[in-house]
């Protein structure tokens, strides 16, 4: 008896024609799946422009790149893009004089890492038009001025830690010394600016708040130091959310009548990106700083260009998660605008991203 392998009469039809189903044309702009060569020499910069054909979270990683550096096409010289240049998202009417506003927002605790010197190398070199934070973003830049972050570990035991006056970030420990010498350096300040305010009565705002921190500090390693040499607005508007909170409250029993003014900075915000020709959202991480941004887009009827990377999930509704398509249904984004949303820690990409975006330019100095 013949083998039933060698006898194709004795296949079910039906399965056969599930399995072997035949393709639709594959369009001719289609771009096929490809990881880098490691048989070849590669550079970092060939490494990362290898990310667009890698699939998955790769694949918008590459993307990310690539809106980035369409920001930076718009924001690098005046001279006018060239045709070939700007042709694939450049209106032509208005390329020889528009601009792009980088929005630069990030979560507390990435100051609180070695990204601190990733986003101090963006404001020193004026690539990004102003900054979004929450308090720990404040001022964990300016106590690592007066004491060291180390690193530690996930597991470490809390109680313990509390009786060492050690405080653990993730993996990083920050003594609780430091928050003393911040403490010691902060409050004759406050009692300088709560004087300023009586002589000038000009209350003060957040944003002039931590541009006068910039200038006292006067250390070339905080990145608000170089954005009060810059003239680049650092906006808070959750500035008493952490250890500045607490001066402040320690302060209002000492020298009562410091005012701080929300209102000169939400109006600040929102006309920067209402006046913005173009405007670019980098968002790392969620929670107020990615909504404070994204609102003031809506402004201006959205953002030309987006990039989010964070680890949220959408399932809860809250806006930390949120696709971008989520802000294009609020007109925080604009429709038919480039966006994407890289799923992944910030700490292990964004160093990724600037040196294939940002830190080219240095390349050329």
């Amino acid at each position: 008896m013949a083998s039933s392998s060698k006898n194709p009469v004795n296949v079910p039809n039906g399965a056969s024609a599930a399995v072997l189903k035949p393709s639709d044309p594959v369009p001719q702009d289609a771009v096929s799946v490809e990881g880098p060569n490691f048989d070849k020499p590669i550079t970092l910069e060939g490494l990362l422009g290898s990310y667009e054909r890698i699939g998955f979270q790769a694949n918008s990683l590459g993307k990310a790149i690539n809106i980035i550096n369409k920001m930076r096409k718009w924001r690098l010289s005046d001279e006018p893009i060239t045709e070939d240049e700007a042709e694939e998202y450049l209106d032509p009417k208005v390329r020889a004089e528009t601009k792009c506003n980088v929005f630069l927002g990030y979560t507390s605790n990435l100051i609180s890492s070695g990204l601190r010197e990733v986003i101090l190398h963006l404001v020193k070199h004026k690539h990004v038009s102003c900054l979004v934070t929450t308090a720990g973003g404040i001022e964990e830049d300016f106590i690592k001025c007066l004491g060291k972050t180390y690193l530690a570990d996930f597991n470490l035991d809390g109680a313990e830690l509390r009786k060492r006056g050690m405080n653990r970030i993730g993996n990083l420990i920050v003594p609780n010394d430091n928050y003393c010498k911040f403490e010691d350096w902060l409050m004759p300040i406050l009692d300088t600016m709560r004087a300023e305010q009586e002589e000038t009565g000009e209350p003060w705002s957040p944003s002039s708040f931590i541009r006068r921190l910039g200038k006292e500090i006067n250390d070339e390693e905080s990145v608000y130091y170089w954005a009060y040499k810059n003239d680049i607005p650092v906006f808070c508007p959750a500035l008493t959310d952490g250890s500045i909170g607490d001066m402040i409250y320690f302060h209002s029993f000492k020298n009562p009548g410091l005012i701080l003014d929300i209102v000169r900075d939400i109006r600040a915000l929102n006309e920067h990106a209402r006046t913005s020709k173009k405007a670019g959202m980098i968002i790392l991480g969620g929670g107020v700083c990615k909504h404070q941004i994204a609102n003031a887009m809506l402004i201006r009827n959205g953002a030309d260009y987006s990039v989010y990377i964070n680890t949220g999930q959408e399932f809860d509704g809250s806006d930390s998660g949120a696709r971008p398509d989520e802000a294009v249904s609020w007109g925080k984004i604009r429709a038919g605008s480039e966006s994407v949303k890289v799923y992944a820690d910030a700490t292990l990409v964004f160093p990724l991203v600037v040196a294939a975006t940002f830190a080219q330019d240095q390349k050329y100095k």
